[in-house]
């Protein structure tokens, strides 16, 4: 159906801020939010990230106090990356299976706080634990293992339902971890425990600040291309989601988001299934590069950004900036 001029004028219902409001499409919402959140060891601590302006690593206490915020802000989910000290990180990654690490602390402490009243999402990869950065365990050439990794992912995964994870969030991209984090978590007595697979995470160039705030990015050797996706490849990352989802699945992310928006909408027009973005550091410290050089307002850019996620079709977006745009949101 088609209108003309002037019978049909599309600045018409532009032309006041209540029209505006009550004809948008597409509406955010502090409850599409979830906010990572780094945690470092000991107590009072808060180190900025030089690469990610306004963001910190914290302590577990510190953690909490920001459990508590995101709470107070109708932020429903926070989701938790450990820095390992380097004296705890080993070729194998075995902190990662430690009940005491800094990630199952903070879940603790978390959950103890804050009750049921907040979200807790998980990282499962092996990246933060292993002194040569990569998501996996190698073999003699530098090769990541997957069935040797998976076997591994699937005891940290349960590591973390016991102490209290709510969703588990494999990062790794091996093949066949869902299915074995599904199948473990349901015969471990965990069966409302959540899975948002990292189901199409590119090889990317926006990953650096990340890395630097977890401590990885001075230890890795080589790249991640033997499993992590080429970002020529669309068709691929359909085959991978649907793969996920048949393996157990309950959400998917796609990683990074501003540069794969033409992904999330492929992802949601064929399955129909929850999807998730994560806005990643890269993008976060462009924002504020740009904002920093004076190109444009932070909270405008913030805004758009998040509003294009939710366009394309995702249910909800990972963002450092969650505070800041809760707090706009909330007016």
């Amino acid at each position: 159906m088609t209108g003309s001029y002037p019978n049909t004028r599309l600045r018409r219902t532009r032309a006041h801020a209540w029209s505006r409001a009550l004809h948008r499409e597409t509406v955010l919402t502090p409850a599409d939010l979830i906010w990572p959140l780094f945690v470092t060891s000991g107590e009072g601590v808060e180190e900025p990230v030089a690469s990610l302006p306004g963001v910190s690593r914290w302590s577990v206490d510190g953690i909490v106090a920001r459990a508590r915020e995101a709470v107070d802000l109708g932020i429903p989910c926070i989701a938790l990356f450990p820095n390992t000290p380097p004296g705890k990180r080993s070729e194998d990654g075995a902190e990662a299976l430690s009940p005491d690490n800094l990630m199952c602390r903070a879940i603790r402490a978390v959950r103890d706080a804050c009750g049921g009243d907040i979200g807790i999402l998980t990282d499962v990869a092996l990246d933060p634990y292993t002194s040569h950065g990569q998501d996996g365990l190698l073999d003699d050439t530098g090769y990541v293992m997957n069935d040797d990794t998976v076997a591994v992912l699937v005891d940290q995964a349960l590591n973390q339902a016991a102490a209290g994870a709510d969703i588990i969030a494999p990062s790794d991209m091996m093949d066949g971890r869902v299915r074995a984090i599904r199948m473990a978590l349901e015969m471990g007595g965990h069966a409302n425990v959540q899975i948002m697979s990292y189901a199409a995470k590119f090889a990317s160039a926006f990953y650096g600040p990340f890395r630097d705030a977890v401590g990885s990015g001075g230890l890795l050797k080589g790249d991640k291309k033997s499993y992590q996706m080429d970002p020529a490849n669309a068709e691929e990352a359909l085959r991978e989601v649907e793969f996920d989802i048949a393996e157990g699945a309950d959400s998917v992310m796609v990683k990074p988001g501003l540069a794969y928006l033409d992904v999330i909408w492929r992802v949601k027009e064929r399955f129909g299934v929850p999807v998730f973005a994560y806005q990643v550091s890269g993008e976060y410290a462009l924002i504020e590069a740009g904002v920093a050089a004076g190109v444009g307002d932070r909270d405008a850019l913030v805004m758009e950004k998040l509003l294009a996620f939710k366009r394309a079709g995702c249910r909800g977006v990972l963002t450092y900036h969650a505070p800041l745009a809760a707090r706009i949101l909330n007016g």
